[in-house]
C-alpha cells in the first residue's frame, strides 16, 4: 500500500478505479464500497486509489463546531489499507481547495493526476465550489473525459443502516458494543502511556495513564469500560476508566487509566492501542476510597469473566 500526502505526489504508471471520500470510521458501508474498487481494479487490471482528505472539510468550513473525528489520520490510513486498497492520496483541504470548480475537480484531479477509469461513489456525493455538483454531472464529465461512474444506490446504502455520525453518537453516549458492530471491529484509541499521579497502586489497582496527542480524536463518553491491548504480542484484558477521577482530584482534568489484569510490567513511554469491548458503569463519585475499591473489585470480576468468556 502506498500513501501520498498531497495529490501532486501520486504519478499514475496506470489507470485507477477511484473513490473518493473522508471515510471517517471506515465502517461497514464503508469497507463494502473499498471491496468493490479493489475487485473491481483486479478484474480490470487496473489499480486502487482511495482520494481522502485532512483536515475534514467541516472542520475548515465549520471550526465553530468543534468535530470530533471516529479515527485519527493515521488509523485511517491503517484501516482503508486492510481492506486492500493499494493507493491512499490524502489531499490536504483548505479554504483554497474548497473554491475549487467542478469541472477543474474533475479533469486536474480525477483525470490528469489519479487517471481515473472507473469513480465508484455514493449517489448523494457532491463536489466543487459550494458542493454545487451531483453524481448527475459527475456522470456527464464521465461522458467528456471518458471515465465509467459507478454509483452506490441509496438502497446500498440504507441496507448497511450505518452512517459516521450515527457511530459519532453512540460514541458519545458510551454504546461500545452499538459502536463495534456498526465499525465491524473493536473501537480503538491509539496513545502514549505517560506517568499520572500514581494513586491507582495505594490500592491495589495501578493503572497505564494513555495520553492521547490527536485532539480531534473521538473519546467515548466518561466511564468505566472492559478494554484489551496487545502488550509484546500477547491480548492482555482491562478495565478503563475515561474521566476525572472525582473520588481523589478536584475533577479538572480527564484522563484515560487502565488496570491490566495480571500484568506487571513497565509501560512508560510506550505507544499503546486500546481496544474497547464493553462498557460497565458511569463514572462516579465515592464518600471514600475504601467504597471504590469496592466497586472497583465488581469492575474487576466482570472484566474477568468477560475475558474468560473469551477463552
Amino acid at each position: 500500500m502506498n500513501t501520498y500526502t498531497n495529490i501532486d505526489q501520486y504519478k499514475a504508471s496506470k489507470g485507477a478505479v477511484v473513490t473518493i471520500g473522508t471515510f471517517d470510521g471506515v465502517h461497514q458501508g464503508h469497507q463494502k464500497i473499498l471491496k468493490r474498487v479493489v475487485k473491481r481494479a483486479q478484474n480490470d487490471h487496473l489499480t486502487s486509489v482511495l482520494l481522502t482528505f485532512f483536515p475534514h472539510p467541516r472542520m475548515v468550513l465549520q471550526p465553530e463546531h468543534d468535530l470530533k473525528l471516529i479515527n485519527t489520520i493515521d488509523e485511517r490510513i491503517e484501516l482503508a489499507a486492510n481492506q486492500g486498497i493499494e493507493n491512499i492520496v490524502i489531499h490536504p483541504f483548505s479554504k483554497e481547495f474548497s473554491t475549487t470548480t467542478a469541472e477543474d475537480y474533475v479533469k486536474d484531479i480525477l483525470v490528469d493526476r489519479l487517471r481515473a477509469k472507473v469513480v465508484v461513489i455514493g449517489y448523494d456525493h457532491r463536489f466543487g465550489v459550494n458542493r454545487s455538483a451531483s453524481i448527475k454531472e459527475l456522470k456527464q464529465f464521465a461522458v467528456d473525459f471518458d471515465f465509467e461512474v459507478i454509483e452506490i444506490s441509496k438502497k446500498e446504502v440504507e441496507e448497511v443502516a450505518v452512517s459516521s455520525t450515527k457511530i459519532r453518537t453512540t460514541l458519545e453516549k458510551g454504546a461500545i458494543e452499538k459502536t463495534n458492530k456498526y465499525l465491524n471491529r473493536d473501537f480503538s484509541i491509539h496513545g502514549t502511556v505517560i506517568s499520572g499521579k500514581k494513586i491507582g497502586r495505594t490500592i491495589g489497582y495501578p493503572t497505564a495513564n494513555l495520553e492521547v496527542s490527536e485532539s480531534y480524536k473521538l473519546i467515548p463518553a466518561l466511564g468505566v469500560y472492559i478494554t484489551s491491548s496487545l502488550i509484546d504480542g500477547e491480548r492482555v484484558y482491562g478495565m478503563t476508566n475515561i474521566g476525572t477521577n472525582p473520588t481523589v482530584s478536584d475533577g479538572s482534568v480527564q484522563t484515560i487509566e487502565t488496570y491490566y489484569l495480571d500484568f506487571k510490567g513497565d509501560l512508560y513511554d510506550r505507544q499503546m492501542e486500546l481496544f474497547f469491548h464493553k462498557r460497565l458503569r458511569s463514572e462516579a463519585k465515592f464518600d471514600n476510597l475504601s467504597s471504590l475499591v469496592v466497586t472497583m473489585k465488581r469492575d474487576e470480576q466482570n472484566t474477568r469473566a468477560y475475558a474468560q468468556q473469551l477463552e
